[in-house]
C-alpha cells in the first residue's frame, strides 16, 4: 500500500525492486506537483536516509506499506519565513550578548556563545537559499545586497576569530553585524508578504 497525504496512489509495492525506485516513481506523480515531501514512513516507521541511496538497499520484499506526507511549496515557504523572523531576533540578541561578554573579558563563555551565533547564521543562510530557489527571489536586488553584506561580515568575523582579536570582534558584532541583521527584519517581513500572496 502506497499512500500520499492520506490518499491511495494506485501504485503497487510489488512493481518495484526497492524503496528508491518506488520513491522516484511516486515523486513523478501528479499529486506531488508544487508539493514538498516532509515525512516518509516505511512500515509505519519514520524513514530518513543515513547515507546516500540507502533506500536502494531496502528491497520491496521488506516493505508492506509506504506513507508519504507533503506540504504545499507556498505553505513551506510561509513556515520558513516565519521561522526566519525568529532566527533574525536570535541573531540580533545573541550578537549583543557575545559583544558584551568579550568586552567584560569573559572569553570562554563568549566564544561558546559566538560558536552558537555562527551556527544560527549558517542556518539563516540555508533558509534564505531555499526561499530564493523556490520563490524566484534571486533577482531581488535589496535581498542580494543584504545577503552579500551579511556574508562578507560572516567571513570577516571568522577571520578576526582566528587572530583572537576579541575587541575587534566585539566592535564588528556591535557596529556592523547587528545593524546588518536589523536590516533583515524588514526584508523578512517583505518575504513573508511575497510568499503569502503566492507571487
Amino acid at each position: 500500500m502506497i499512500v500520499v497525504d492520506g490518499r491511495q496512489t494506485g501504485l503497487s509495492i510489488q512493481n518495484f525492486d526497492n524503496l528508491e525506485q518506488l520513491l522516484v516513481k511516486v515523486m513523478e506523480h501528479d499529486m506531488l506537483e508544487n508539493r514538498v515531501v516532509t515525512d516518509v514512513y516505511v512500515n509505519d516507521e519514520v524513514f530518513s536516509e543515513i547515507y546516500p541511496h540507502q533506500a536502494e538497499d531496502i528491497g520491496a520484499g521488506e516493505i508492506s506499506s509506504v506513507e508519504i506526507r507533503t506540504m504545499h511549496v507556498t505553505e513551506m515557504g510561509v513556515n520558513i519565513a516565519q521561522e526566519l523572523a525568529k532566527v533574525v531576533m536570535l541573531m540580533d540578541k545573541g550578537a549583543a550578548s557575545v559583544a558584551d561578554m568579550f568586552r567584560q573579558a569573559d572569553d570562554g563563555e563568549a566564544l561558546e556563545m559566538f560558536q552558537d551565533l555562527l551556527d544560527v547564521t549558517r542556518d539563516f543562510f540555508g533558509m534564505i537559499s531555499v526561499l530564493r530557489e523556490e520563490f524566484g527571489l534571486k533577482d531581488n536586488a535589496e535581498l542580494n545586497d543584504a545577503l552579500e553584506e551579511l556574508s562578507g561580515l560572516f567571513s570577516e568575523m571568522i577571520e578576526v576569530t582566528e587572530n583572537e582579536d576579541w575587541i575587534l570582534l566585539s566592535d564588528l558584532l556591535q557596529y556592523e553585524y547587528i545593524p546588518s541583521v536589523k536590516r533583515w527584519q524588514g526584508l523578512v517581513a517583505n518575504i513573508q508578504k511575497t510568499i503569502g500572496s503566492g507571487s
